[in-house]
């Protein structure tokens, strides 16, 4: 099974926002939302969305944890993180897993050509193997009843 897969079955929506914004603001959308993380991205010269970083629910318990600041006051840039591990929708999903277990990251943008194709989060991922499991498992029943 391929990130793709799971794309095709979750849809292809991400939510963004700017690194200008402010956490009081990535807050309300996760609560909004009912989701974990944002995707940051910035608008280029041309009006295309560029890929900045992402922002998780922990970077802002983190920030509230550690900062001075209220969350109005603190820009999204100033937490985000910019180095990014991605996926594309040709990988296989069970490296991804792997990967996300390893460096203990809960979402990842998922990409094509450079640009941002989706993402997915563990959830996602361990949804996708239970039901291939859970398919595997009633095809060897039916195997061995038939």
């Amino acid at each position: 099974m391929k990130i793709g897969d799971i794309l095709t079955v979750k849809g292809a929506f991400v939510h963004t926002i700017s690194p200008d914004a402010t956490l009081q603001e990535v807050v309300n959308k996760l609560i909004d939302s009912r989701i974990g993380a944002l995707v940051v991205c910035r608008r280029d010269a041309a009006g295309n969305e560029e890929l900045a970083g992402i922002i998780t629910d922990r970077d802002i318990l983190y920030a509230s944890a550690t900062g001075r600041r209220p969350l109005d006051e603190v820009k999204v840039a100033d937490v985000m993180t910019v180095t990014l591990i991605t996926a594309t929708p040709d990988d296989e999903v069970e490296q991804v897993m792997g990967l996300m277990t390893n460096r203990r990251i809960r979402h990842l943008p998922v990409l094509v050509g450079g640009r941002l194709a989706g993402i997915i989060s563990i959830g996602d991922v361990v949804k996708a193997q239970h039901d291939r499991l859970a398919m595997e498992n009633r095809f060897m029943k039916d195997y061995i009843a038939g």
